[in-house]
């Protein structure tokens, strides 16, 4: 079943992620030696994409063949499972061991190893969703070669999605941080924020991690209290995106709040500030005049703003 769009990057993953291929290692073997396999390569972290000047402007993947890199990929390296796309399967392969794979043939002179984090909103999407996919898996891994139960080595399995403890028999799986990340609302105005690490033109939402036995609107609550000082009364769930750096999922929600009275955490924010709809229209356009910015398109932060902003936010809160 086709979903609505999501209009975040790392989202509208094209995969079937046929989990049912996972424990079956002959298949996944046939499946990566067919010439229709597309497979990507991640170094340090950091996928093959096209060549660019400008990583923000990357418009493509370089997808290679099983066949064509069998003698580049270390003994050893960590792979995983993407899914099928069309019938067609997709695979990742960690190459950080090799010291310059971009130099090294078959992959001299066809691209670069580029941070997604930049690259990721000019990508094609669905490329974008399946390089975050198989990022938060290869950085999974490269953290946790051994037990948390018992200390030992532990095994990749389950085609990536697992590893297992020969030592203990323990199981471990890859886990996704839950995210609030929220604009708050209050009549005809929003709430930004500015971290510390950022700018002085740079606003955004405010965020935070939903902690154990928490719920997303609780998460959001508390959060605007502890950074601001405004008491949320209703909270509305609008996208989710997932954000593999390494492994969170940045939960995106529209708060209406109480009041416009601020007490901001300094531990937390730099600061904060109302901004009224028509300024918030601007920062979007780029047409501030005091040269506001907020984060890019591909952000759910910048959904969020956009989609309150333009009033195609719930009806409650537009």
């Amino acid at each position: 079943m086709k979903l609505f769009e999501n209009p975040c990057a790392f989202a509208n993953s094209p995969v079937d992620r046929a989990a049912y291929l996972r424990g079956k290692p002959d298949e996944l073997m046939r499946l990566k030696a067919s010439p229709t396999t597309k497979i990507a390569l991640f170094h340090k972290l950091l996928p093959f994409l096209a060549n660019a000047s400008n990583p923000r402007e990357i418009k493509s993947v370089i997808w290679v063949n099983g066949e064509e890199i069998a003698k580049l990929v270390p003994q050893g390296a960590t792979e995983v499972f993407i899914g099928l796309e069309d019938g067609e399967a997709r695979f990742a392969i960690d190459i950080s061991a090799i010291e310059k794979p971009a130099e090294t043939p078959p992959l001299a002179g066809r691209g670069q190893f580029a941070e997604l984090r930049m690259a990721g909103g000019t990508l094609p999407p669905g490329d974008a969703a399946m390089l975050a996919q198989a990022k938060a898996l290869i950085d999974w891994h490269a953290r946790h070669k051994f037990c948390a139960n018992c200390g030992a080595p532990t095994e990749i399995a389950q085609a990536g999605y697992q590893r297992n403890c020969p030592s203990c028999k323990s199981q471990h799986f890859p886990r996704t941080d839950p995210a609030v990340i929220m604009l708050a609302i209050h009549g005809d105005n929003a709430l930004l924020g500015r971290g510390k690490q950022w700018p002085p033109t740079f606003l955004s939402t405010l965020a935070g991690f939903v902690e154990p036995g928490e719920t997303i609107e609780e998460a959001v609550a508390r959060e605007l209290k502890e950074e601001a000082g405004v008491e949320a009364h209703t909270v509305h769930y609008m996208w989710t995106q997932p954000w593999p750096f390494p492994s969170s999922l940045m939960i995106g929600c529209l708060a209406e709040v109480k009041g416009m009275n601020l007490k901001v955490d300094p531990d937390e924010l730099a600061e904060a500030r109302w901004m009224s709809r028509d300024n918030l229209l601007l920062m979007l356009e780029g047409k501030h005049p005091d040269k506001l910015m907020t984060p890019p398109p591909m952000a759910v932060a910048h959904q969020l703003m956009k989609a309150w902003a333009t009033r195609r936010a719930p009806s409650a809160v537009r």
